[in-house]
């Protein structure tokens, strides 16, 4: 067993001295702190320990191996055969586990998708990206809101801002950041040629009031009744609300809900969301070594994938993985794609970590 895990095994213990005190149990905030550490490191310790007992196990079959017994000895031998088999897969699944977790995956996500490169046409293919994204969300038991969104005459999308919530979103959707690019024959071109259109996705955390510094000064918050399609009004109210940030430029419009309050909230959820990315991104380049393990950049100027609807055919092109399966990843099975990219990024940061011991 590797020292990284003993030493997890022992904080585990640990934690489980510190749970047991008086003090610590009337301290429910540190006591919830505790425990919440505790069950994150419970499958290492139980794997740990698991490699730990295959390791003796194996030791003690070589032992036997020397025996006078001739029984004995292919007993050994047939023992050290499924003991070391068990420790590989133990092994791997122990390294797997001591990989250092990204803090920001159990956070929810603020996602943009933006019509880009083919007019109507990428319109209605980022309309139909929302709706896998809402399908995939549906599927993983998450919350999926939309913060704003400009829509086209036929159904199409020029963009939708959407926040995704619930268990390890960011997790699973931060490797939709970049340029998503469709090969089909559009509905709106009556010749049948192929065409090839993009468009853009953005994936951001969600930032806490805490984690960003908003001053009010900064702010020029202005109300106005909401328009539909083609700017026709549909409302009676001066309900949507248009935030600019005026240090950074940023603008920020909501008008989905009815209620003024309610558009202000959301437009202040996307504007923590940019000005966080901004400072992570500038964080990054201080730190250019960690993204080198990462499966893309998240940039957004970033081409990552190729939806080939004559061919039924995903590519991305970060990790050279093409399923043919383009009509279920559409209706939500994201999976077929994303877990691909969760294991590339993990055998990354593997190989990294063995480079450092």
């Amino acid at each position: 067993m590797n020292n990284k895990a003993q030493g997890v095994i022992k904080r585990y213990n640990e934690i489980v001295e510190e749970l047991s005190k008086p003090d610590i149990v009337s301290d429910q905030k540190r006591f919830k702190e505790l425990s919440k550490e505790q069950s994150q490191l419970q499958d290492v310790v139980k794997t740990a320990l698991e490699v730990e007992r295959l390791e003796k196990g194996i030791q003690d079959a070589k032992e036997m191996l020397t025996s006078e017994c001739k029984d004995m000895r292919e007993l050994a031998v047939s023992e050290l055969e499924a003991l070391t088999t068990s420790l590989d897969e133990s092994s791997n699944r122990l390294n797997r586990l001591l990989i250092p977790k990204d803090p920001r995956d159990e956070k929810s996500v603020i996602m943009e998708i933006r019509a880009a490169a083919g007019g109507e046409e990428s319109a209605l293919f980022g309309a139909e990206l929302f709706r896998m994204y809402t399908m995939y969300a549906d599927r993983r038991g998450w919350k999926l809101d939309v913060i704003n969104s400009h829509g086209t005459d036929i159904g199409g999308f020029k963009e939708v801002i959407f926040s995704i919530e619930g268990k390890d979103v960011f997790r699973f959707m931060k490797y939709e950041s970049g340029v998503h690019r469709v090969q089909r024959v559009p509905e709106t071109e009556a010749s049948g040629r192929i065409h090839t259109s993009t468009v853009t996705v953005a994936v951001m955390e969600e930032a806490e009031e805490v984690d960003v510094d908003i001053k009010p000064d900064d702010l020029r918050i202005d109300v106005y009744r909401s328009s539909g399609n083609g700017g026709q009004c549909v409302q009676t109210t001066d309900s949507a609300v248009r935030i600019n940030h005026l240090p950074t430029g940023i603008i920020i419009t909501c008008q989905d809900e009815r209620s003024q309050v309610q558009n202000k909230e959301k437009a202040m959820k996307v504007l923590r969301a940019r000005l966080f990315e901004m400072e992570e991104e500038k964080r990054d380049k201080e730190h250019a070594n960690a993204r080198r393990v990462q499966v893309g950049t998240g940039d957004r100027a970033e081409k990552i994938r190729t939806y080939n609807f004559p061919q039924t055919r995903v590519t991305d092109h970060r990790i050279g993985c093409t399923v043919y399966r383009l009509p279920e990843m559409m209706l939500g099975d994201l999976d077929l794609i994303i877990n691909p990219l969760i294991e590339a990024e993990e055998q990354a940061k593997l190989d990294q970590l063995a480079k450092s011991m």
